[in-house]
C-alpha cells in the first residue's frame, strides 16, 4: 500500500491529508480557532466529585469543566494510547518485577474512590477533544511524547511498542534507556526508535526530561487553572507520530512549513529526508491529488459505491448508524450474490469513511440481509481486514441474524464534520425547522398560558429575522391578529442568533425575560 502525506497551507489554515493508494484515508485541520488540545497538560481545580458516576469534573478555565473518570487516576501504560497515537499496543518490560494481583485486588481497585476534594489542585492531561455538549476528557496519568520516546513522570516502568519484533533490538533499546533514565520516571519506547542511533534516542530523552523540569518550575508559582504545557500543533504531531517507513513521501506546498518540517526530519530521522518534497505547481496541491472532492464527500450523508449501490451515514447523540443499499446493482440473477458483492464493496468504503470522518463511540451498520452463514463470515472477515489499517482501538462483533454489525471505536478528536462546518443557525443542527404555522401556534399557546394571570399587557417578542417578516407583513398581519385576540401590545424584535424554532418573550412590566416561566 502506497501512503502519502499531503500538507496544504492557505493563510493561517493548514490541512493535512493522508492517502492510501490514492484514496483519502485521514484528514486533519490546523487553524488558530480550532487548536489541537489533546496532549496539553493543565493544573486544574477539582469542581465536583460524583462517586455515583465514578467521576470528577475539573476546571481548566474553559466554558465546560473537563471529565475525569476514576479509572483515569492510576498507573497503567496502556492508557497512554490516546496521547501517543500509533504506538498504542505497548509491551511492559518483562525484566521488571510486577506485583502479583488477583481478581479481588482488581475489584477493590475498581471500587476505590480516590481522595479528591472540591477546590483541590490536580495535574491532568487532555486525552479527548470535546464532542457535542461533552467537555474535554482528561487523565491524571501525564505523559510527554517525543519522536522516539514517551516520558511518564509518575511511572516507574519501561514499555516498548509491540511492533518492534527483533529481540536483540528490544534489548538494545531497553539498555540505552535504562542507563540514562532518572529514578522515578517511566518511559515508552516508540516503534520509530528501532534501528536509530544511540545519540538520537538519548537526545530525545534529554529533551523530554527538560520539558518536565520546565513544567515543575511553573508549578512552584502556578495558580489553577493554568496551562502548564502545550503539545505540538496538529501538523507537527502528524510528522512526529505518523511519518514512518510506510510513508512513501511527504509533499508540502508552503516553503515555510517545508523548511520547518525538513529541518525537524533532518535532525530526528535523517533517513527519511529524501521522502520530503516541495510542491510548486500551478494547480492547487489538493486538486492535483483529487483531495478536495473527497473532503466534500466526507461530509455528505449519502456516499455512492462504484457498483451503483450507496451507503447512508447518520450520526446521532448516542451512536452512528450506517445503512447499506444496493441501489441499481443487480448483475447476477442470484440475489444472495448481489447482496454479498454490495456488502463487500460497502464494507471497504464504510471503514474508509469511519477512519476519514474519525467516527467514534458506538457504530451500527445495517448490511443487506445474507442468508448463507458462510457469506456472513466472509463479510465479517472483510470488515476486520479493513480495520487493520486503523490506528484507533476497534472492537467488532460478528454479523447478527438481522444483518447488523456492531462496532465500538476509540474516539479522541472531533469528527471531521465538526472540523469543517458549524451548526446550522436556522435549525441548530437538527436538520429540520418547524413550519411557520406550527411556530405561530406555539407562540399562541405560550400567550394563552401568559394570560392566565395578571402579568401586564406590554410584551417584546424576539425572533429570527425571517420570522419577524412573517409575523409583521401585511396590513392585517399575524401579529395584529394576536394582539387583538388577546388584548396585548406586542413589539417584535429580531435576533440573528435565534433559530427558526426559537422565540423569546420579554415583559416590560416585570422587566425581565419570561419565556421559561410560561413555557411547557
Amino acid at each position: 500500500m502506497k501512503k502519502v502525506i499531503l500538507i496544504n497551507s492557505i493563510a493561517e489554515e493548514v490541512r493535512i491529508a493522508i492517502t492510501e493508494d490514492g484514496k483519502l484515508a485521514e484528514f486533519f485541520i490546523d487553524t488558530p480557532d480550532k487548536e489541537r488540545n489533546v496532549g496539553d497538560i493543565y493544573l486544574g481545580k477539582v469542581g465536583k466529585v460524583i462517586p455515583g458516576i465514578r467521576a470528577a469534573f475539573i476546571d481548566l478555565g474553559f466554558q465546560q469543566d473537563a471529565f475525569l473518570h476514576f479509572s483515569d487516576i492510576g498507573s497503567s501504560l496502556e492508557e497512554y494510547s490516546s496521547i501517543i497515537g500509533d504506538d498504542s499496543d505497548i509491551e511492559e518490560d518483562d525484566e521488571e518485577e510486577e506485583p502479583q494481583t488477583n481478581n479481588n485486588t482488581s475489584k477493590d481497585s475498581y471500587n476505590r474512590i480516590p481522595n479528591l476534594e472540591r477546590g483541590q489542585d490536580i495535574i491532568v492531561q487532555i486525552t479527548k477533544e470535546p464532542v457535542g455538549k461533552k467537555g474535554f476528557r482528561v487523565t491524571s496519568k501525564v505523559s510527554i511524547p517525543g519522536r522516539y520516546l514517551v516520558l511518564i513522570p509518575f511511572e516507574k516502568k519501561i514499555g516498548l511498542s509491540r511492533k518492534i519484533y527483533n529481540p536483540k533490538e528490544k534489548r538494545r533499546l531497553r539498555s540505552i534507556v535504562k542507563s540514562t533514565l532518572p529514578k522515578g520516571f517511566g518511559i515508552i519506547i516508540r516503534t520509530v526508535a528501532a534501528g536509530q542511533e544511540d545519540n538520537l534516542i538519548l537526545d530525545d530523552l534529554n529533551t523530554l526530561i527538560n520539558t518536565w523540569n520546565e513544567i515543575q518550575s511553573k508549578l512552584k508559582t502556578a495558580k489553577s487553572p493554568l496551562l502548564l504545557h502545550k503539545d505540538v500543533s496538529t501538523t507537527s504531531s502528524v510528522i512526529r507520530d505518523l511519518f514512518k517507513e510506510d510513508i512513501s513521501k511527504v509533499i508540502v506546498d508552503s516553503k515555510k512549513h517545508y523548511r520547518d518540517i525538513k529541518s525537524y526530519v533532518d535532525d530526528t530521522s535523517p533517513e527519511f529526508s529524501n521522502k520530503m518534497e516541495f510542491y510548486s505547481g500551478d494547480q492547487p496541491l489538493f486538486d492535483v491529488y483529487n483531495i478536495e472532492k473527497q473532503i466534500e464527500e466526507s461530509i455528505e450523508r449519502k456516499v455512492w459505491l462504484k457498483n451503483g449501490g450507496y451507503i447512508i451515514i447518520e450520526p446521532t447523540e448516542a451512536m452512528t448508524v450506517v445503512d447499506v443499499n444496493s441501489g441499481k446493482y443487480a448483475r447476477h440473477r442470484d440475489q444472495e450474490i448481489n447482496s454479498l458483492n454490495t456488502n463487500l464493496e460497502s464494507a471497504k468504503e464504510i471503514v474508509r469513511q469511519i477512519r476519514l470522518r474519525d467516527i467514534g463511540g458506538i457504530i451500527v451498520i445495517d448490511f443487506i440481509d445474507l442468508y448463507d452463514e458462510k457469506n456472513r463470515r466472509r463479510l465479517y472477515e472483510e470488515i476486520k481486514k479493513e480495520f487493520k489499517y486503523d490506528r484507533a482501538k476497534v472492537t467488532i462483533l460478528p454479523v447478527s441474524d438481522f444483518g447488523l454489525v456492531e462496532i465500538t471505536r476509540q474516539r479522541i478528536r472531533q469528527n471531521i464534520i465538526h472540523s469543517v462546518s458549524d451548526i446550522c443557525p436556522m435549525c441548530k443542527g437538527s436538520g429540520h425547522s418547524q413550519s411557520k404555522t406550527t411556530f405561530l401556534n406555539k407562540v399562541e399557546r405560550w400567550i394563552t398560558r401568559y394570560k392566565g394571570g395578571n402579568n401586564g399587557f406590554n410584551l417584546v417578542l424576539i425572533v429570527n429575522p425571517f420570522l419577524k417578516s412573517y409575523l409583521t407583513s401585511g396590513f392585517y398581519s399575524k401579529l395584529r391578529e394576536l394582539q387583538l385576540k388577546y388584548f396585548l401590545r406586542i413589539k417584535v424584535e429580531e435576533d440573528d442568533n435565534l433559530s427558526l424554532n426559537e422565540f423569546r418573550f420579554f415583559s416590560k412590566k416585570l422587566n425581565k425575560d419570561v419565556t421559561e416561566e410560561f413555557d411547557n
